[in-house]
């Protein structure tokens, strides 16, 4: 199947892009503070609440691409008439749930 997972037609506009390096910024700082938890030898409790936080944040992200991977690379699919576009698109959903 040729997809734009593998080869992208419509690159995403730039506060898109500003958007998700911005989140994904605070998930790596937000790691990094994991790290230095664990280091200092922190309360385990502690330590998961962030844990959580960044399985949030980076849940976040997957729906942002996902919603836009929907929005362009899905619909510019079935416009060309590749309906396995929607095998794919539900498979990703599944990985994000």
């Amino acid at each position: 199947m040729e997809c734009c997972a593998h080869k992208k037609h419509t690159p995403r506009d730039e506060e898109t892009q500003k958007a998700l390096q911005n989140r994904l910024n605070r998930i790596m700082g937000q790691l990094n503070g994991i790290k230095n938890m664990v280091d200092e030898n922190r309360y385990c409790g502690d330590i998961l609440i962030q844990v959580a936080a960044v399985q949030s944040a980076l849940q976040s992200v997957g729906y942002m691409i996902l919603q836009n991977h929907m929005e362009t690379c899905v619909v510019e699919e079935i416009q060309q008439g590749n309906l396995q576009i929607v095998d794919e698109a539900v498979d990703l959903i599944k990985k994000l749930k």
